[in-house]
């Protein structure tokens, strides 16, 4: 049974206020969220949680309340290589360290600082009003979603042997929508993501003399051009991918030719089919064309990988109907799926549950109508009005946990 309630009150939306400032101002790189993890916890043992350190730097709380279902619900953690430039007050000056030992700034510019207010506030109103529900709520704090690494760690350390094993897990994401309303796909809703970074090797030479080299930045140039036909040329017009080169890094002077040369690209598919194709494809590219310039063979590391992200239908019709009674009819929308990605969907089909994931909206109508365009995620300008973004994130997330272990004539 659903039962919300939007919880508007003074004290609630200043302690959002309040924890979601202190998160946005500190956030971690993927994978390196020591310090979140740390207070993260501290705040679930003080709400009088089962809590458990998983996946490295992630959180698992259980609350349970008597006989009933067993659900799921998730958070991510980690923020991103951005500096700041929302002119918040609370910005972050943070730094961070990337893999290859780079100092750079870090910012919660995807909204996982949103996330983790709602996650915690959410399991603080359903420790407070214990008649409105009967089960158990796993909540999940994720790290690495940027990088994909952090639904993988949590499964690898043993996610579901250690916490009950949930009937649906359930997901949300703020984005540069209307607060107060909730976009969600049936079925698909989010692509497949494949990130590599490819190493031409070529021979270094003078740039006087071109002809004792192999010059990888011009087989790099070819690479680049030609995988732009994978998709225009190969994928069935009916299908959708997206082949993106998102670097290209080589040499260190304009009269020197370089030994190597560097790119990354990134492919974006929803058919497991296309997927297989177009990788198989850039593979034969990318080694054809170092063979027609008599190149050794390139490199390529596979930076991530990202699993699609399936809603299963049944279950999203159920939470459209209990949203829609929260949120009321205009506030939510069904869309077609969207080319981002995320690593959400693993932790349902490791143990074969369905999973619902959908994007709330972070803006007030206000700040829309004021500006031209407003900042999306991944953006330094990325600020949602975060106290109306809060409670109908805080207000989506509880109608959904409600809909599954909501007890008759509870009240939330």
């Amino acid at each position: 049974m659903t039962v919300t309630l939007l919880p508007t009150d003074d004290t609630t939306t200043r302690a959002m206020q309040e924890l979601y400032r202190h998160l946005h101002a500190h956030p971690e790189l993927s994978m390196q969220e020591t310090e979140t993890c740390a207070f993260l916890t501290r705040r679930l043992d003080d709400l009088g949680l089962e809590t458990f350190r998983c996946g490295g730097t992630g959180v698992v709380g259980i609350l349970r309340n008597g006989a009933g279902p067993t659900v799921a619900y998730r958070a991510d953690i980690d923020g991103l290589p951005i500096q700041e430039e929302t002119g918040l007050d609370y910005a972050s000056t943070a730094r961070g360290t990337l893999a290859d030992g780079t100092d750079v700034p870090a910012m919660h510019g995807c909204g996982h600082d949103t996330h983790m207010t709602v996650a915690l506030t959410l399991a603080e109103h359903l420790v407070t009003h214990p008649s409105a529900w009967a089960g158990t709520v796993v909540f999940i704090f994720q790290p690495g979603e940027e990088t994909g690494a952090g639904a993988v760690a949590m499964l690898a350390d043993g996610l579901w042997d250690r916490a009950p094993r949930p009937e649906i897990v359930f997901g949300q994401h703020v984005w540069p929508g209307l607060a107060g309303t909730v976009d969600i796909s049936s079925g698909v809703a989010m692509a497949m993501a494949d990130s590599w970074k490819v190493t031409v090797h070529g021979r270094q030479a003078h740039g006087s003399q071109p002809d004792q080299s192999i010059d990888p930045i011009v087989i790099g140039a070819h690479m680049v051009v030609r995988l732009q036909t994978v998709v225009s040329r190969e994928v069935h017009p009916m299908k959708a991918a997206v082949v993106t080169v998102g670097t290209f890094h080589g040499g260190l002077k304009e009269n020197i030719i370089p030994a190597t040369a560097e790119f990354t690209v990134n492919v974006r598919t929803f058919d497991v089919e296309v997927r297989t194709r177009v990788l198989d494809s850039l593979r034969r590219i990318i080694a054809a064309e170092a063979q027609a310039s008599g190149a050794p063979d390139p490199m390529i590391e596979v930076l991530s990988t990202f699993p699609r992200c399936y809603n299963d239908p049944a279950a999203t019709q159920q939470l459209i109907a209990a949203l829609s009674g929260a949120l009321g009819a205009n506030g939510v929308k069904e869309v077609p799926p969207v080319m981002g990605s995320e690593d959400f969907g693993l932790l349902a089909e490791a143990i074969g549950v369905p999973s619902v994931y959908w994007m709330f909206g972070g803006y007030s109508q206000q700040t829309i109508d004021a500006t031209e365009s407003v900042a999306g995620n991944h953006s330094p300008h990325f600020a949602p009005d975060s106290e109306p973004a809060l409670a109908a994130g805080l207000t989506a997330a509880l109608t959904a946990i409600l809909s599954r272990v909501g007890t008759p004539g509870g009240v939330a």
